[in-house]
């Protein structure tokens, strides 16, 4: 099939791109209030609007949604165009998703700190939020699903399937979870009760991480890792694979978070047995984008933004061992309701979303500015400085959780508990501490990737024509 030159929307990409950037500043900084907060609870100066209990809906809001959504939004809509040779369709409605969804986010950073929330595990934003979130989604998903049916290009390259699946689950997994029953325009109820709730939320809220913080960047691995490396994916059809596994199976998983809780044994079983077949998947991707760069793994020497990526599928494969493990229900009894779930949760999030993201980041913008990346040697600077923060944190996490299940297990020879909840607080507080060291890090690393991309636009130093 012959192709002829296609006229590229990147406005609506470098839109997204940039505000990805700044949200993701704001969000980490949020997470570094809280976790200062944590340490030293006087830090909310006893105003209800700075309590931990509003800011930490914003800083995952603003870290899910707003950073990572961003940057999503921006990748999808790069990959579409290029793997089909093909325009954005609807244009207009691109645009909408761009102002639409950064009117979420400035709706959302307004009513959780006033505490107006459905109090569900990220989906806590009210149902007139939820009604312009489902608006731009549909037309998010006209204008993803538009292009390829425009395509020059018979094949649909796999990293759009990762983006279809993600598009679509996503959708269905917000409207049914959010089902409720409006009261005022600030105040709803549910439509579900009890362990039926429970049970919605979090087949909701597993897959909310199995499809928005994995298949999408997943998505956006297939195509950055090899055009970085400029090496072929390691094994296409493992990339298949790795796809129809990872979604056929990603689904059942969420009920591994409700262990030792009134939800019926057997459904606890079920999320414990498909949470340990999602290792397969899992490391087959890792290992499958890894090892792309058999043959050049010079280029991790002379390349950091690369470095970002590869240690990124590192973190992957890290968090989709240590999630399987964690919900195996003895390994649960110990792990349930400690800070080891953080350690967990934030080793993916930083150490996998957060590393991908800011890797195809810097290899986007300055190809949508048509400039040569202003500095590699801050690049490198930012990667050793967030890595550094991120074992810091996770490490803390883990010897404070682990700590945390061994304290409050613990009982004197009469059956009474050894240590009370407040001796097991005064002994975390330490590790605290070296979370808000590792989160703090972790923010200088973003603002050093802000002040880069900022020089790299007002640059005069253009790419090459074989770079761009």
């Amino acid at each position: 099939m012959t192709t002829t030159s296609v006229d590229y929307n990147n406005q609506v990409v470098r839109q997204f791109a940039v505000m990805a950037v700044v949200w993701g500043i704001v969000g980490m900084s949020v997470g570094a209030l809280l976790a200062a907060q944590l340490a030293w609870p006087a830090l909310n100066f006893d105003l209800p609007w700075l309590t931990y209990s509003r800011l930490r809906p914003l800083h995952t809001n603003a870290v899910i949604f707003a950073f990572g959504g961003c940057t999503l939004f921006a990748s999808s809509y790069h990959i579409v165009q290029r793997t089909c040779k093909a325009a954005l369709a609807f244009p207009r409605l691109a645009t909408f998703t761009f102002w639409g969804w950064q009117l979420v986010i400035v709706l959302a950073a307004i009513t959780l700190p006033l505490g107006i929330t459905q109090g569900k595990e990220y989906a806590e934003l009210e149902w007139p939020i939820d009604l312009l979130i489902t608006l731009v989604w549909i037309a998010y998903a006209a204008v993803f699903f538009g292009t390829p049916a425009r395509r020059q290009i018979q094949h649909i390259f796999v990293a759009n399937w990762f983006f279809a699946a993600y598009i679509i689950t996503v959708a269905v997994l917000h409207v049914i979870n959010n089902l409720a029953i409006p009261v005022t325009l600030t105040k709803s109820y549910i439509v579900y009760s009890g362990a039926v709730d429970a049970m919605v939320q979090w087949w909701y809220g597993h897959n909310a991480v199995g499809f928005f913080l994995t298949a999408a960047f997943l998505g956006m691995m297939y195509y950055f890792i090899p055009k970085q490396a400029q090496r072929p994916i390691y094994s296409y059809r493992l990339s298949i694979v790795h796809f129809w596994a990872l979604i056929s199976v990603y689904m059942w998983a969420g009920p591994h978070h409700l262990h030792y809780t009134a939800m019926p044994d057997w459904v606890q079983s079920i999320g414990m047995v498909f949470s340990l077949i999602l290792l397969a998947p899992s490391w087959g991707g890792m290992i499958n984008g890894i090892m792309t760069l058999s043959g050049a793994w010079e280029k991790l020497r002379t390349d950091p933004v690369l470095k970002f990526m590869i240690v990124s599928l590192s973190f992957y494969g890290m968090s989709t061992f240590e999630g399987p493990m964690m919900s195996i229900k003895t390994v649960n009894s110990l792990s349930h309701y400690t800070d080891w779930t953080i350690g967990h949760v934030h080793s993916g999030a930083l150490g996998w979303v957060a590393f991908i993201s800011i890797g195809c980041l810097y290899a986007l913008l300055p190809k949508l500015w048509n400039k040569s990346l202003y500095s590699l040697e801050l690049v490198n600077a930012h990667f050793w400085i967030s890595t550094i923060g991120i074992v810091l944190y996770i490490t803390a996490m883990w010897i404070a959780g682990v700590m945390q299940g061994l304290m409050w297990r613990a009982v004197n020879d009469d059956g009474t508990l050894t240590y009370t909840f407040v001796e097991a607080l005064k002994a975390t507080h330490p590790y605290y501490i070296v979370r808000l060291c590792g989160g703090l890090l972790f923010l200088i690393g973003m603002l050093i990737m802000a002040y880069n991309l900022i020089m790299t636009r007002y640059s005069e130093d253009k790419l090459s024509e074989q770079a761009a």
